[in-house]
This record gives structure tokens, C-alpha cells and sequence, in this order.
């Protein structure tokens, strides 16, 4: 009995999980802007730098997918060393990426950018739970695995910013403001992060956990990647 009892609350939280996520990604649409910002965006005329830093912080603090992904990356990672290395290659994909779309025109379904990134969140769990070593003896390059997904969510932003009337005026200006913004949202969330796992390091149901904790990892990203694919087919 206390067999199934214990069975029966495991399904009912991965239940509950999967329930989440699905409404999470119906109210919050990955790389999405609100409303309110996308009217200032496309209204803003000439340079305004801070009022863009502002919103670029705001995006990273509130993308769940972004979040995940980091959660994902520092998740082993003890030393601050080697935490600044991965989340500067993360930073410097993503600056690529977003500026380059943006400035250049050049776009990609959202819909499967975002698809993509649902994918960069399962991979990160699967190289949490060492599957790639049992699969195939060996681990992919992590370090240019973070860059080339820094790449990919740099273009979920950039493909919806590009759906805005943006001024000429001031445009590589506000978009390097942006990017600045993004940037220093990164470090926030990612100081709240730190500080979180830290404490969750110190308790010995740590090592127990961290299995289990990547496993619901993977179902977000698996969440997220399915509900975007489904997106894309609805709108082809």
C-alpha cells in the first residue's frame, strides 16, 4: 500500500508538472514582450538608452526559457570561475544573434527558434544526467554547446522584435541599450539563482535530488518544445 501511495503521488506531481508548464506557455509565449512594451518600442522615437536597458533586464528577468537553460548550465558548476566562463559564452551568443537579426533583417520562424530552444533545455538536462556518456561514450563539447544555443535564443528575441515598426532614428543605439539590459537581467537572475542552488548544495538531499531535479528539466524543455512545434504547424 505504501508502495502505491508513493507511486500514485510521483505520477500526480509529474502530473501537476507537465499541467504547469503547459498553462505557463500558454500565458507567457517564450521570447514574448508584453504589450505595453511593444507599444513604447515601436512608438520610441530618436536614442532612449535607459528606457531600453530597462526593458532588455526585464526580458531576461521574466524568460522562463532563458532561466531554465542557465539553471541547466550551473547546475554542477561550483566555482565562480568557471560560472562567469559558461554564462560569458551564453552572453556572447545571445548578443550575436539578437543584434545581427535585428540590424540586419535577417529572420527565422519563431515558432521553430523557440521550438529549438525547448531543445537546448533538454539537452542541458540530458548532459546533467551524464546520458550522453552512456549513449555514446562521450560528451559533447560543453562550452560550444552554450555558445551555439546562446546563438539560438539570441534569434527567439530578435525574431519577435523584428515584428515591430521600429524608428531608424536612434535604432542601433536602443538595441545595443537592449542588449546591455538583457545582459545585466542575466546577472540579476542569475545572482538569485546562485544564491537558491547554494543553499540547496549544503543539504545532503542534494546528490539524491539533482537526478530527479533535471528529469523535470527535461520535461519543461520537452513542454516547451512541443507546444512551439504545434504553434508552427497551426500557422504554416
Amino acid at each position: 500500500m505504501r508502495y502505491l501511495l508513493s507511486a500514485f503521488k510521483s505520477k500526480v506531481s509529474w502530473g501537476l508538472l507537465l499541467l504547469w508548464m503547459a498553462t505557463l506557455s500558454s500565458l507567457a509565449y517564450a521570447h514574448g514582450v508584453a504589450s505595453g512594451d511593444q507599444a513604447f518600442i515601436e512608438q520610441a522615437k530618436g536614442l532612449q538608452l535607459l528606457p531600453f536597458i530597462y526593458l532588455g533586464a526585464k526580458h531576461m528577468v521574466t524568460g522562463y526559457d532563458h532561466l531554465l537553460f542557465l539553471v541547466g548550465v550551473i547546475f554542477f558548476l561550483y566555482r565562480m570561475k568557471e560560472i562567469a566562463l559558461y554564462v560569458t559564452l551564453f552572453a556572447v551568443g545571445h548578443s550575436i544573434t539578437l543584434l545581427g537579426g535585428v540590424l540586419t533583417g535577417f529572420h527565422v520562424n519563431p515558432y521553430l527558434v523557440d521550438a529549438l530552444i525547448g531543445i537546448s533545455i533538454v539537452y542541458k538536462a540530458l548532459d546533467n544526467m551524464q546520458a550522453f556518456e552512456r549513449w555514446f561514450g562521450k560528451r559533447p563539447d560543453p562550452k560550444l554547446a552554450v555558445w551555439l544555443f546562446g546563438l539560438i535564443h539570441g534569434f527567439g528575441l530578435a525574431s519577435k522584435v523584428q515584428d515591430f515598426q521600429l524608428d531608424p532614428a536612434g535604432l542601433v543605439g536602443n538595441m545595443l541599450a537592449f542588449n546591455v539590459g538583457v545582459e545585466l537581467g542575466q546577472l540579476l537572475a542569475l545572482a538569485g539563482i546562485l544564491i537558491l542552488m547554494s543553499f540547496w548544495r549544503r543539504t545532503e538531499s542534494f546528490h539524491r535530488q539533482s537526478f530527479r531535479a533535471n528529469q523535470l528539466l527535461m520535461s519543461a524543455g520537452f513542454v516547451f518544445f512541443f507546444y512551439q512545434l504545434t504553434g508552427f504547424v497551426i500557422t504554416a
